[in-house]
């Protein structure tokens, strides 16, 4: 049995983390070469550019991405809790 909290919190801290990373590059300026060497390895050509960097931005996606992160583990414990009791 997953404990639905301790799933969600480890998701959720993944996710915040990775978004933090994202929000760093962003910051010291490495944003637009990331973004262009993903969208050419997804075989993407798009004219994205990265907006400036705004610390509010930045924390608001990090904490978006950790709560959309922790709902998500919480549902996958959920659903495999419940799945695992129906197929014993």
């Amino acid at each position: 049995m997953m404990n639905a909290n301790k799933i969600g919190l480890t998701l959720g801290s993944l996710l915040a983390l990775v978004h933090l990373v994202w929000a760093i590059l962003v910051r010291l300026g490495f944003g637009d070469n990331i973004l262009g060497g993903i969208m050419r390895l997804h075989f993407i050509s798009c004219p994205a550019a990265i907006a400036q960097f705004s610390i509010g931005t930045a924390i608001f996606l990090v904490v978006i991405a950790f709560v959309a992160g922790y709902v998500l583990g919480w549902l996958f414990a959920m659903f495999y809790n419940y799945y695992d009791k129906k197929c014993k």
